[in-house]
């Protein structure tokens, strides 16, 4: 009988990420895999357009968790998926990240004496006040296997007293799909449906930091409509984010604004598109931190920190905090100045995703 391992998915990066790790261990034919989707992202352009895109078959087992306040989704996920292990009983869990589906399952999993693997491990922000930095540090406790994506990552592990055999630098899976994908992001129509011409901002703002402060969202829609009379500006709104606009009466200020386009979130490829073309991007995302780095693309990022700073020291981020009244001056003086030189990190080389499937083939086999 092969061994079944989980693969969770539930927020829009998770399929990112797991897609490269599910297709490398199916090529090995000596498992029996299952995709958990949480529902945690339930919006069609959120989650399901994803799995059309990248291909990736249909999840075995849905939960389909909807959205709601962290402790309450968190409590949901793991009391379904608890019921979940026990009828199946799979061998290995494979969490990613670290959404609310990466905490509520790997303690499901651990309660049951289930071995975790969690990709992309070790990475800090050592900002308490985010839950995902809660979610990071606890899914790592309970891990059996840590994939790291970059060396510092490593290094925050055994601070935490985590032991070295655990852990195993395997580079970015969320990379993986990039350099996969990466002709069909130039073949996408975006720019062109969207009648873009030229350069551009792009924009992804969501964290409660900045969009549930009512004084923070004004400041914030200020800034971005003074950057607008710099740099043409294209803002995909997540969900949250559109709702905090419309309650605080901003929505419109914004859609009235000819050069701001504001749209729905959109598909992986066009979306990744959007990115690798623009001449800069304005987020608080983590993933995109990345994602920039990768295509050498000038990146502010609206937080006061980051849990991925080898964006910074071998990339073009650049941390803003919530100085918002400077965005439209350092967007200016960005491009300026020719884009920013970079270096693509240690082993973000499309082959994170096998590095794992041999390191849990020989767990499993050897």
């Amino acid at each position: 009988m092969k061994p079944k391992i989980h693969l969770i998915v539930g927020a829009r990066p998770n399929f990112i990420k797991a897609d490269p790790v599910y297709r490398s261990l199916n090529q090995l034919n000596k498992f029996e895999l299952k995709l958990v989707n949480t529902g945690q992202h339930y919006d069609q352009n959120m989650s399901n357009i994803f799995i059309q895109e990248l291909r990736m078959k249909q999840p075995d087992i849905n939960l389909e968790v909807g959205s709601d306040l962290h402790g309450a989704q968190t409590g949901k996920i793991l009391s379904l998926y608890e019921k979940v292990l026990i009828k199946d009983k799979p061998n290995m869990v494979i969490v990613f990240g670290d959404v609310n589906s990466t905490i509520a399952c790997s303690l499901a999993a651990a309660k049951l004496g289930i071995p975790i693997a969690h990709v992309e491990s070790g990475l800090r922000s050592f900002d308490w006040k985010m839950p995902e930095e809660i979610n990071r540090v606890l899914t790592d406790r309970l891990s059996t296997f840590l994939f790291t994506t970059s060396p510092e990552a490593k290094d925050n592990l055994i601070n935490e007293g985590i032991s070295d055999k655990k852990i195993h630098f395997v580079g970015n899976t969320m990379i993986d799909s990039l350099i996969e994908f990466q002709d069909k992001f130039e073949k996408s129509k975006i720019r062109e449906n969207l009648d873009i011409h030229g350069d551009y901002a792009l924009i992804t703002l969501h964290r409660p930091s900045n969009v549930d402060d009512g004084d923070n969202l004004k400041k914030l829609i200020n800034s971005i409509q003074n950057t607008s009379k710099i740099i043409p500006c294209i803002f995909p709104i997540h969900p949250r984010t559109k709702k905090k606009l419309q309650s605080a009466k901003l929505y419109n200020e914004l859609l009235n604004n000819k050069r701001i386009k504001l749209i729905d979130p959109m598909g992986y490829i066009d979306f990744m598109c959007l990115q690798m073309n623009a001449r800069i991007v304005l987020t608080d995302s983590g993933g995109i931190q990345e994602e920039t780095t990768f295509f050498g693309v000038s990146c502010i990022t609206v937080r006061e920190n980051t849990e991925r700073p080898i964006t910074i020291s071998n990339g073009t981020n650049k941390l803003i905090g919530a100085e918002y009244e400077k965005i439209p001056q350092e967007i200016e003086a960005t491009i300026k100045n020719k884009r920013d030189t970079h270096s693509i990190p240690t082993l973000w080389d499309g082959n994170s995703a096998g590095r794992i499937s041999k390191i849990l083939e020989l767990y499993f086999f050897d």
